[in-house]
């Protein structure tokens, strides 16, 4: 009986413990920014670095770089989901953008918490890995990097992730957040695979209430030169079942 009662035990937690993907949601209705928010220091607040055209997000500060970082936040709060998106970018574009997960703007300090998917078009090996933009990590977490050191080694990302360029076609960015698991693909290839117990879910998260929930982002990059494009974004949450 008390084989039973523990086997019982482990299959309920198991069933527990696994989640339930809901309808697809998009993020972006093709058309405008509707619910979508750029956010951004004052002294940027009247620049137009993000629009909408033919159908698309469209981010260009090109022949600008006289910014801090303007995000354009998503209204909408998420904890453990499914996301996927496409992104274009360009050669003559050096400027570094990403996908922040979790986030959270805060307006009284001007900045945003919370960790990021990174997309830089100079450096295809950074696609994908993550970056932390919390006031208080602010560091690569996967790879795992000190404070202010931006040398990611070919050894730390995937050899087998090819990003294309301008006319060549869309990038896809598939990232699931699942607990403190996070998990990114793109073009088909596994760029992170990240359990972010102990960093996630530490105090400088928590008292920024990021990091395990919160908002979607996409990134202009302080003092960047960037163009870049993305459609089809869209969520699903995935519940307990």
């Amino acid at each position: 009986m008390i084989g039973k009662a523990i086997f019982l035990g482990c299959a309920i937690s198991a069933i527990a413990s696994q989640a339930v993907a809901q309808e697809w949601t998009p993020l972006f209705n093709g058309q405008d920014l509707s619910g979508w928010t750029v956010k951004c220091k004052t002294a940027d607040r009247s620049k137009a670095y993000w629009s909408v055209a033919d159908g698309e997000i469209v981010v260009n500060s090109m022949g600008d770089k006289d910014h801090n970082y303007v995000w354009l936040q998503h209204g909408g709060e998420f904890t453990d989901f499914e996301l996927r998106l496409k992104f274009k970018i360009y050669k003559d574009s050096l400027g570094n953008s990403g996908i922040q997960i979790r986030s959270r703007y805060d307006d009284e300090a001007e900045w945003l918490d919370g960790p990021q998917f990174d997309i830089h078009p100079p450096n295809p090996l950074r696609a994908g890995l993550i970056y932390d933009e919390t006031r208080d990590t602010k560091r690569w977490i996967h790879p795992s990097l000190e404070h202010g050191d931006h040398n990611i080694l070919p050894s730390m990302a995937n050899p087998k992730i090819k990003l294309l360029y301008g006319g060549e076609g869309w990038n896809e960015m598939v990232i699931t957040a699942k607990g403190t698991q996070l998990t990114c693909v793109v073009n088909g290839e596994v760029a992170s695979e990240y359990d972010g117990h102990g960093v996630l879910d530490d105090a400088a998260h928590q008292k920024h209430n990021v990091g395990m929930q919160g908002r979607i982002a996409l990134q202009l990059h302080n003092k960047n030169e960037l163009k870049a494009r993305f459609k089809d974004i869209k969520i699903r949450e995935l519940k307990p079942e």
